[in-house]
């Protein structure tokens, strides 16, 4: 591993950090908007009392005393040392405190990594990692955890960054990495890193600092020391080993069931392999100039084989997007969108809630770290698609449908296959956020009422007021009200994603247009939900409606299993249910080949707005609404990129582009 001081990326960005034009101006933004989220942070945890606050901090109260009495308390002693004189600032003081100084570490990590990018950095690259990555520390999982009271992650991060980075010196640095390593023993993995790359005194120093500094915490906390160190086997059973806060490999299969001489023995093999597989990993990668992904690897590796490796340490994970993967250039953003969805959202959020998917739910930033550390294909720097992946195939240029309204570069036309596992995530992820809004809209039973009065009589007035009469008529034709009943609840998500993964397949081209389109209507949708709640005709006291789906309900107290606590029953306008029929509907009708496709296409949501009509789940203008969304979303579509035209027929090849040449002797030396 090359001292900081030879490594390019201390400091061989100067010439390029720095700008103006739009460059300037975004990079402006990008550290305000950093800035906001701080400030977010901060105040998420100065709301709280300070008595709250302090009664959830990890040391007790007062000295003497154990550490561990509490059971709270999970760190080392030594970091039990670090953390007693805090305690002699009064509450609000101490509140305040903690929280800057833990929001002042998270930026100087990102500010650190930003500059151990490995060279040759774009200019845009290098003028914009900065404040992306502190904006995205301050919205990770990891950075929310560590802002409670009596957390030192972010601590030890810091001090391995700049013991590679910063400080020139072999000694100093390995003093830095020691000191981690006391704070976290796991990190004490980066001295055998530092030995496989040649830093041999680094090592040295930082295995000598973290013995030092547990000799002292043996000097000054025995009691402490001997119940870390020896009771509890470095801190093997502190805490909740088994609760979801323990993203190890330790927690996961205690949380699967198993224990005793059996789960140790499991957990020592499969320690042993990670920790033989990342180690050798990170020194190929920091052999190859990529310093920053060798610390991030080697860091986790280090959370995932600890004993407890808690969520607030894991901003290795977020680190690890440092490392470029995929030949092609469309399939780049797929381990940098993974990471920061893993770090950043709930895994519920990531996955259904679904049985069979609770071991991977529960384990997400686990197998995101152990992702990093083992499995995933960095590309190394003499790789021919390192600077030059594969280029993307585009269409033909076009116009914009008005000449002020200028097309933006992200929306061209792709005409090839997206990534699966990109396109995968952001579906699932896009819709869980849809559930959730969805779920938050306003749901005020008497705004919602006096809003189903106002479209009753406004269809009334327009003489279409049919759901009574086609809601009894159905009712009193038992086979009909079946049928509208199963095609109401079955084919909504089923007919889309049918179609979805037929274009995907055939038609790529197509299936971006498409996709962006149902898209952009489900957004519009949810303002509607927002802005207008509104009661469906079932919901309605004294309209006589029958609800069919679910059965008679008291509207006094309206129960609807669970569907009342995943779903707002008032989120009726405008009707998606008919709004993505008729999306299938226009893409069938565009694209399909033959006429009885066409037929069917055309068939879909005129049954489907029948459906809704007849269960009484929707207004006749709810349907109207859902064909407004829908025509907004093709045509925004159509002014964002242009005409569809431009693609492939179906069964057609994408021409494959020219792939970069091999990099010549030199550039190989060079890495």
């Amino acid at each position: 591993m090359a001292n900081a001081a030879e490594h390019g990326g201390a400091k061989g960005h100067a010439g390029v950090i720095g700008g103006s034009g739009r460059l300037g101006a975004a990079r402006f933004l990008l550290w305000a908007l950093a800035g906001v989220l701080a400030v977010r942070q901060a105040a998420a945890v100065l709301r709280m009392p300070p008595v709250e606050w302090l009664g959830e901090f990890r040391l007790p109260g007062t000295f003497p005393g154990s550490l561990y009495d509490g059971g709270q308390f999970t760190g080392t002693p030594f970091a039990g040392l670090v953390l007693r004189p805090f305690l002699g600032l009064a509450a609000p003081s101490l509140e305040v405190a903690w929280t800057c100084v833990t929001l002042l570490f998270v930026a100087s990590v990102g500010l650190v990594a930003a500059r151990g990018l490995p060279d040759p950095v774009p200019r845009r690259t290098a003028l914009l990692a900065a404040p992306v990555l502190v904006g995205l520390m301050m919205v990770s999982l990891p950075v929310r955890a560590a802002a409670s009271p009596g957390q030192t992650a972010a601590l030890p991060v810091l001090l391995v960054l700049l013991a590679v980075f910063r400080v020139p010196g072999e000694r100093p640095a390995g003093f830095l990495v020691g000191l981690a390593a006391a704070l976290q023993p796991a990190l004490l993995l980066f001295a055998p890193l530092l030995w496989l790359t040649g830093r041999r005194p680094t090592a040295k120093a930082a295995a000598a600092t973290f013995a030092g500094a547990t000799a002292l915490s043996w000097a000054a906390l025995p009691r402490d020391s001997w119940t870390y160190w020896v009771h509890h086997l470095a801190g093997t059973g502190l805490g909740a080993p088994d609760s979801l806060a323990n993203q190890s490999v330790h927690g996961a299969l205690l949380r699967l069931g198993l224990s005793g001489p059996a789960e140790i023995l499991l957990y020592a093999a499969l320690a042993a392999a990670v920790v033989w597989a990342g180690l050798r990993r990170a020194a190929r990668y920091a052999r190859d100039g990529q310093l920053l992904l060798a610390v991030a690897v080697t860091g986790c590796v280090a959370v995932a084989v600890a004993p407890t490796g808690w969520r607030h340490q894991l901003l290795w994970v977020l680190l690890a997007v440092a490392g470029k993967v995929g030949k092609r250039a469309a399939d780049r953003p797929v381990w940098p969108v993974a990471v920061v969805l893993a770090m950043t959202l709930p895994s519920d959020v990531l996955l259904p809630n679904l049985a069979a998917l609770a071991p991977v739910r529960d384990n997400v930033l686990l197998l995101a770290a152990l992702a990093a550390a083992c499995a995933v294909p960095f590309l190394p720097r003499s790789s021919p698609y390192w600077r030059e992946p594969v280029p993307t195939a585009y269409g033909r240029p076009a116009a914009a449908r008005w000449s002020r309204v200028p097309l933006l570069p992200f929306w061209r036309r792709v005409l090839s296959r997206p990534n699966l596992l990109l396109e995968l995530l952001l579906i699932r992820v896009g819709y869980s956020l849809y559930s959730h809004i969805r779920a938050a809209a306003p749901s005020s039973r008497s705004l919602a009422e006096g809003h189903g009065s106002q479209i009753h009589a406004v269809e009334r007035a327009l003489g279409i007021g049919i759901e009574h009469a086609v809601n009894h008529a159905v009712v009193n034709t038992p086979w009909l009200a079946k049928f509208f009943n199963f095609y109401y609840t079955s084919f909504h998500f089923v007919v889309p994603l049918t179609i979805l993964a037929v274009l995907y397949w055939r038609r790529p081209g197509d299936y971006r247009w498409a996709r962006a389109a149902l898209g952009l209507a489900t957004v519009l949708a949810l303002f509607g939900f927002w802005l207008y709640p509104l009661a469906p005709p079932r919901l309605m006291p004294g309209l006589g409606f029958i609800d069919t789906v679910h059965g008679p309900q008291d509207l006094a107290h309206p129960q609807y299993g669970a569907m009342t606590a995943i779903s707002n029953q008032y989120a009726a306008m405008p009707s998606l249910h008919f709004g993505w029929s008729l999306w299938c509907g226009i893409v069938i009708i565009t694209l399909a080949p033959k006429g009885w496709q066409k037929l069917l296409g055309a068939l879909h949501p005129l049954i489907t707005v029948c459906a809704i009509v007849a269960t009484a789940n929707h207004w006749v203008l709810d349907a109207v609404g859902g064909a407004v969304v829908v025509g907004a979303g093709f045509g925004l579509v159509h002014v964002l990129s242009g005409p569809r035209g431009a693609v492939l027929p179906a069964g057609a090849s994408v021409p494959r582009p020219r792939e970069p040449q091999r990099v010549g002797a030199a550039t190989r030396s060079r890495a």
